[in-house]
C-alpha cells in the first residue's frame, strides 16, 4: 500500500508538470549550453562558453519540469514572453564536490559544465541556481537565449560509431543509457561492446530495473583512445585516452573521474540519451558518479558489478553514499542542521519528506543495527560520510557497501520514481 501511495503522489506531480506541452515550446532536438563554473569554497560564478545544436532530445515529451528537486545545481528554462517555467533539470558536478574539499579553502578553480534542454522555438531565459549550505536555492547566473542566434553552432556531431546493445522502445518513452568507451583502443571495441552487454545484463537483473527492462534502451558509443587504460598519478602511470579520465581525483586514490565533461558530452550526443556511463578499460578498483552528470566505473575488477550499480545509483537516481567509515576528500559534506536533498539519507530536519511512511509502527526509532532488524526499513544512524547525526534506511544497501545484495527498499522506490519520470 505504501508503494502505491508513493506512485500516486509521483503521478500527481507528473500530471502537474504535463501542463507544459512540448510542441508549444520546443523542437525535437537539443540545445546545449557550455559554460564554466569557477570559485572557491564560498564563491560560485558562471561564465558562458558556447551554444550548440544537437540532433536528439532523449527525454520524455510529457515531463519537462523536474519534480524531484535533486542535485546541488539546477537550471531552469523560462519562456521569455510569458515568463512560464517550461523546463528544469537538477544535477551534481565535480565543481560542487570540490567546493567541500580543503583545497577549496585555499585556491580558486574552474570546471567545465554542460546544460542540455529541448531546442526552444522562441526566446527563453536560462537560469542557473545552486543549493547553498542552508538548503536554500540561490540564483548564480541568468541569460537570455534566442534560438535564432547565428552564433549557435550547427555542426555535425562527433564522427564515431555506436551500437544499440538493448531495447526497442521509442527514446521518448524509455530510459536511454549511453555507455561511452574510455581507455579502449580501436582494436578493443569488440571488448567494449561485450563489457557493455555484461554490465547491462547485471543492471537489468537488479531491482527495480528488472521490472522495467522493456523500457530501457542501452547504447555503446565507441570513443577510441590512443592508449589503453587510464591515468594513475599516484603510480606515475599516464595514458592518452579519449575522455582524459584519472584516478586520484581530489587526491583520493580510488576516486576515478574525468574533468573533461566537454568530451563526454560530445560523444554522448551521437545517440539519444538520458544518462551517461563512462566505462573505463581497467582492472583496477575505482569509479565515481554524480547525479545527471555521469557514472563511471572500470570494466575488469572483480568488484566491477557492485561498483557499477553503486555509481549508477548516484548518477541516475541521485542517491547518497550511506557509508561513513571510509576515507573521503570532503569536509562536512552534509550540515546536520539541513535536510539533504537525497532520498536515502536524513538529518531528521524534515524526515516526513523521506521514508517515514515506509517504517512500521513496531520498528524502534532510531533502529538498532542488530540481526533482528537486518532486513527492516528503519532509521539507522550513520551515513553520508558521518557516523553521527545522519541516518540511512537499512542496515546495509548497495549505496553503503559492496557486500549488500542490492538496493534497499527506499533506494528502490526512489529509482522506480525516476524511471517512471522518463517513461511516462
Amino acid at each position: 500500500m505504501k508503494n502505491i501511495i508513493c506512485f500516486t503522489l509521483l503521478a500527481i506531480s507528473l500530471t502537474a508538470t504535463a501542463q507544459v506541452k512540448f510542441e508549444d515550446y520546443f523542437l525535437d532536438k537539443t540545445l546545449r549550453f557550455d559554460f564554466m563554473l569557477a570559485g572557491n569554497q564560498e564563491l560560485t560564478e558562471a561564465y558562458p562558453l558556447e551554444l550548440k545544436e544537437e540532433p536528439y532530445y532523449g527525454g520524455s515529451l510529457n515531463n519537462l519540469v523536474d519534480p524531484f528537486n535533486y542535485g546541488n545545481l539546477r537550471y531552469e528554462i523560462y519562456d521569455f514572453e510569458s515568463g512560464k517555467l517550461i523546463y528544469s533539470r537538477g544535477y551534481g558536478s565535480l565543481f560542487q564536490e570540490w567546493q567541500t574539499t580543503a583545497e577549496a579553502k585555499q585556491i580558486e578553480r574552474s570546471f567545465y559544465e554542460v546544460a542540455t534542454f529541448p531546442y526552444p522555438k522562441n526566446k527563453v531565459r536560462f537560469v542557473l541556481k545552486r543549493y547553498m549550505k542552508d538548503g536554500n536555492l540561490l540564483k548564480i547566473y541568468e541569460r537570455t537565449i534566442d534560438p535564432e542566434n547565428y552564433f549557435i553552432l550547427h555542426e555535425p556531431v562527433k564522427s564515431t560509431t555506436y551500437k544499440k546493445i538493448h531495447g526497442k522502445e521509442d527514446h521518448h518513452k524509455a530510459v536511454d543509457l549511453a555507455f561511452i568507451a574510455e581507455g579502449y583502443t580501436s582494436g578493443e571495441m569488440g571488448k567494449f561492446h561485450a563489457d557493455v552487454k555484461r554490465l547491462s545484463e547485471i543492471l537489468l537483473k537488479t531491482a527495480p530495473f528488472n521490472e522495467y527492462s522493456e523500457h530501457i534502451n542501452i547504447w555503446a558509443v565507441d570513443a577510441v583512445s590512443a592508449e589503453p587504460g587510464t591515468d594513475i598519478p599516484g603510480e606515475n602511470i599516464y595514458r592518452k585516452t579519449a575522455l582524459n579520465s584519472s584516478y586520484y581525483t581530489f587526491d583520493l586514490a580510488r576516486y576515478l573521474t574525468t574533468f573533461d565533461i566537454k568530451s563526454v558530452r560530445d560523444y554522448a550526443a551521437v545517440v539519444p540519451y538520458d544518462n551517461i556511463i563512462v566505462l573505463i578499460n581497467s582492472e583496477h578498483y575505482g569509479g565515481g558518479g554524480m547525479y545527471n552528470y555521469y557514472s563511471g566505473t572500470t570494466s575488469d575488477h572483480q568488484l566491477t558489478p557492485e561498483v557499477f550499480i553503486h555509481e549508477f545509483g548516484h548518477g541516475f537516481g541521485g542517491l547518497a553514499d550511506e557509508y561513513y567509515s571510509s576515507d573521503v576528500a570532503y569536509e562536512e559534506f552534509y550540515p546536520i542542521d539541513v535536510e539533504p536533498w537525497e532520498a536515502n539519507i536524513t538529518t531528521l530536519v524534515n524526515f516526513d519528506s523521506k521514508w517515514k511512511d515506509m517504517i512500521s509502527e513496531s520498528t524502534p526509532i532510531p533502529t538498532p543495527p542488530t540481526e533482528e532488524y537486518k532486513e527492516t526499513t528503519g532509521l539507522f544512524e550513520g551515513g553520508g560520510y558521518s557516523a553521527k547525526g545522519i541516518y540511512r534506511p537499512q542496515i546495509d544497501c548497495r549505496m553503503k557497501s559492496n557486500e549488500a545484495e542490492g538496493f534497499c527498499k527506499v533506494c528502490q522506490r526512489a529509482l522506480s520514481d525516476m524511471i517512471q519520470y522518463y517513461i511516462r
